[in-house]
């Protein structure tokens, strides 16, 4: 049973993540440090808040539905490795002894922070060198090998892990960015659903903060979006670096002096 504070610090933050996913991506960056903060052992804190954001990957596959709908159907070939490196990652955490997993977080923390930082600009980047020669069986095989590995650390981790899918998808030539987010929630929900049944069955799941945090991610997806959106895009993208860049901060502090 949850005291009132963590009750409400939980579901304030993944209600803020909802609607930041929603808008920008990056919501992790709030939810799963809240989690760490609120005294949740750090394996067990990203294994609920896999579970947690898992419906919202769900919800934004769906809007994409009628744009995946009109893409080659080799695309969906990207789903193998995302099903396979996200179980891996899974299991990769759960035999991470909790001590060393405690000093990587604020490393996962800052790299996932500086990966959406530079999210726009690698989306223009890989739009720009996008072509047809991306079509070849080589860059298929690459393209492959590259979401194993993003899916690989989407199951240990997450964060992030949207825009490294883009550049996956880049590099197999798409260039419509609805197309390629549409994709990317597919993969993201193949990745987050696998891990999240393994830590399910794994134990690994504190069910009380899990309920209270799903019911605030699909709350501040569907209220708080627009909040977000009248704020505007570029507002909550700061926002969210700035709290990544402060936990970043404030974990390695606790963990590492």
């Amino acid at each position: 049973m949850l005291d009132p504070l963590s009750a409400a610090v939980s579901f304030a933050a993944s209600f803020v993540a909802g609607a930041i996913n929603s808008v920008a991506g990056g919501g992790t960056l709030v939810s799963f440090p809240a989690l760490v903060w609120l005294g949740v052992p750090s394996v067990v804190a990203n294994a609920t808040n896999t579970l947690a954001m898992w419906p919202g990957s769900i919800s934004s596959f769906w809007g994409y539905r009628r744009d995946v709908a009109q893409t080659p159907a080799r695309m969906l070939l990207l789903i193998i490795p995302s099903l396979i490196g996200g179980i891996l990652g899974a299991i990769l955490l759960r035999l991470t002894p909790p001590g060393m997993f405690d000093r990587l977080v604020p490393f996962l923390i800052l790299f996932a922070t500086l990966l959406f930082l530079a999210q726009e600009p690698l989306q223009r980047r890989f739009k720009s060198t996008a072509s047809s020669a991306h079509n070849t069986a080589t860059w298929l095989y690459a393209a492959l090998a590259f979401q194993f590995l993003i899916a690989l650390y989407g199951g240990y981790f997450g964060a992030g892990i949207g825009i490294l899918m883009l550049a996956a998808l880049g590099i197999m030539g798409l260039t419509d960015i609805h197309q390629m987010n549409g994709l990317k929630n597919i993969f993201a929900t193949c990745i987050n659903g696998v891990a999240a049944i393994y830590f399910v069955f794994g134990g690994l799941v504190d069910w009380p903060f899990a309920a209270i945090m799903t019911l605030g991610t699909v709350s501040g997806g569907y209220l708080g979006a627009g909040a977000a959106k009248k704020i505007g895009r570029p507002a909550v993208r700061r926002i969210v670096v700035a709290i990544g860049l402060i936990m970043t901060a404030t974990l390695f502090l606790r963990t590492w002096l």
